[in-house]
């Protein structure tokens, strides 16, 4: 099973034997995780923000599976945006607990759609899924803890794969390169 958590979509797909077996497409990934934060600062701390700051809060203190451990200091970041109300420069200090807090829901919608795919599994399939793991990859699977969270609310281990970015291009290649072995596969 893999699941590659790109900019714009989720796609979630178990393949065996080269064929797809299962997928879906969810339209929730790094792009809405972006927005949500904006939307929780604009909401709880009356401050808007653009897109990159967004991102770069979701990528510097961004956690999706934040624990219990009080030894473990949060992190936090000095955001810089505009007072919704009066329209000057802001500054505020954000902890990966808001972050966390805003993230949520479109994770939420993530797990969800590996559920469903998960639910459709045959069941000789989803043992060996249960041996193997899920496999992350895409941009959005180096969301601190994102491996955690999913196997925490599947009960399937799951792991990001070495450089998530580069891994469906270099994926690509490797069938363009090797065309005659991929012929079945392609459609």
């Amino acid at each position: 099973m893999i699941v590659n958590i790109g900019g714009g979509t989720t796609e979630i797909a178990v393949i065996s034997l080269g064929q797809l077996v299962v997928y879906k497409t969810v339209r929730v990934a790094g792009t809405k995780l972006d927005e949500a934060v904006m939307m929780e600062l604009r909401k709880k701390h009356n401050m808007i923000i653009g897109e990159r700051t967004a991102e770069d809060i979701k990528i510097k203190i961004g956690n999706a599976l934040i624990g219990e451990n009080p030894e473990i200091a949060e992190r936090r970041m000095e955001v810089k945006g505009r007072d919704f109300q009066s329209g000057l420069p802001k500054i505020y200090e954000i902890g990966e607990k808001d972050v966390n807090l805003a993230l949520n829901k479109p994770l939420k919608t993530i797990l969800d759609g590996i559920k469903e795919v998960l639910s459709q599994t045959p069941p000789e399939l989803a043992a060996d899924i249960v041996d193997k793991g899920i496999v992350l990859s895409g941009g959005t699977a180096l969301l601190t803890n994102i491996d955690r969270y999913i196997t925490y609310y599947t009960g399937v281990s799951s792991f990001v794969v070495d450089e998530p970015l580069f891994c469906v291009i270099r994926g690509v290649g490797m069938a363009i390169e090797n065309l005659d072995s991929f012929k079945e596969a392609i459609r």
